[in-house]
């Protein structure tokens, strides 16, 4: 299996297809399986990779507090090791933050920068919705969690005529509750405001308009700090 050196552990990746390296970087369950559709469609147009962050899937890692400049970090380390230039990165939610981490940095020849359902700091809304999913996951349980996370990920719509997306998973890919609580933890300490002008290349916001866990006003205000070429 492919591996990385990272800080206090390995980050375990993968890859497929051949051209311009295209870097999709998951959300907060951190698993690179994640992207399984979008990596066989973008596979026959560019070098896809994708990892699993540091302390969930396959990757290891000892870290006692996480923060989104740390698994940013672990980017790097795998841009170096495969000696990637000409990068594009894709980051959705929690990928999104890194994704934007790395372009504030300036340090490798970025070409186009999606972020997908992310945000440049949490507002009151978003503080208030990740400190309940914290506190159920702290004083109730990892499966209240869990159910909890599906029920605000999708719309009352969508759930009422696909009930299987409310069912228990058995997968716990994402980590123990500690390291699922201090990833929590790194969203709240994320704020990007006062960098954003130092991204400088080709930036596209996506997200869906009844998105509850980053509403839209979160990305329009992102979008707003992003001083980017044809913006």
């Amino acid at each position: 299996m492919p591996f990385v050196n990272i800080r206090n552990g390995q980050l375990y990746y993968e890859e497929a297809g051949q051209g311009s390296p295209l870097l999709l970087i998951p959300g907060l369950g951190g698993v690179g399986s994640f992207w399984k559709k979008q990596v066989e469609f973008f596979q026959n147009h560019f070098r896809v990779i994708i990892h699993d962050h540091r302390g969930t899937g396959r990757s290891m890692a000892e870290t006692e507090r996480f923060s989104v400049d740390l698994m940013a970090d672990d980017v790097e380390a795998l841009i170096t090791q495969l000696d990637l230039s000409d990068i594009h990165i894709i980051g959705h939610s929690t990928g999104g933050a890194i994704a934007q981490a790395l372009a504030i940095r300036q340090k490798y020849d970025l070409r186009k920068l999606v972020l997908s359902a992310t945000w440049a700091y949490g507002d009151d809304y978003f503080r208030t919705l990740f400190g309940t999913r914290l506190q159920i996951l702290e004083k109730i349980g990892m499966h209240a969690y869990e159910q909890f996370g599906r029920i605000v990920r999708y719309p009352p719509s969508f759930l009422g005529k696909n009930p299987e997306f409310l069912q228990p998973s058995d997968n716990n890919e994402s980590g123990d509750a500690p390291t699922i609580a201090s990833r929590i933890q790194a969203l709240l300490d994320f704020d990007s405001r006062n960098q954003l002008a130092r991204i400088d290349v080709d930036t596209l916001l996506i997200g869906a308009i009844d998105d509850a866990v980053t509403p839209h006003h979160l990305w329009d205000e992102l979008a707003e700090g992003i001083q980017a070429p044809g913006w």
